[in-house]
């Protein structure tokens, strides 16, 4: 069986009994990277299997993780922090698992984007998860694209872009929306900056940096 097991994005006690359990049971644990899932292991005393999986390498491995799941080994799939799939390799294992009619499972926990939904003060109702986007190419093309959304906006950005983003949302005609910027979720630095695009823009300069990985909610289009 295939377990795809969300784990902590911040504190390491953001984590389910049963995936626990199942981390310390597994035939084999195939890790985004090792090292990170090595401290979490290491942290409720676990000593496992460990094969690395990440979006560099899940191609060529893809054929010999589904021989050993079709020889009856319980395999278990995390990223470094999170939910597998979202954001991080997992799809292609998953299609396969499907394909072969290999039976899996994803445990409900930890990932980034709700709490930072939730904190955010903006409609959770309804919302558009867009992950992280282009760099480079078609990145314009998307922005204004996600200020046409009749609903909140979720993006995953990194500390080095955000302010490019901002800028770029503001460039666009957005800079009087409002959004919440949340970054270091579960960790000891948690923070949500809010306010609207053009006054979370001028904190940031004044600050001048920003660490930590970024969720990014945006205020729906209000036509």
């Amino acid at each position: 069986m295939l377990y795809l097991v969300p784990v902590p994005i911040g504190n390491l006690e953001d984590i389910s009994y049963r995936a626990v359990r199942l981390l310390s049971e597994a035939d084999i644990i195939l890790a985004e990277d090792t090292r990170v899932t090595a401290k979490l292991l290491n942290h409720y005393g676990i000593k496992n299997t460990m094969r690395s999986f990440h979006a560099h390498n899940e191609h060529g491995k893809l054929s010999a993780v589904m021989h050993e799941l079709e020889a009856g080994k319980n395999i278990i799939l995390v990223s470094d922090a999170g939910t597998p799939g979202i954001s991080d390799p997992g799809f292609l294992l998953v299609r396969e698992a499907i394909e072969k009619q290999i039976e899996l499972t994803c445990l409900p926990g930890a990932t980034a984007f709700v709490p930072a939904l939730v904190m955010s003060g903006l409609p959770c109702d309804r919302f558009y998860f867009e992950g992280f986007l282009p760099h480079k190419k078609g990145r314009m093309t998307r922005i204004n694209a996600l200020l046409e959304m009749p609903c909140t906006v979720v993006m995953y950005e990194s500390p080095h872009r955000i302010g490019k983003l901002l800028q770029q949302l503001s460039e666009a005609g957005a800079g009087e929306r409002r959004i919440c910027i949340s970054r270091e979720i579960s960790k000891v630095y948690e923070e949500n900056m809010r306010g609207t695009v053009q006054e979370v823009l001028k904190q940031l300069e004044e600050r001048n940096q920003s660490k930590g990985e970024i969720v990014v909610c945006l205020e729906a289009s209000a036509s």
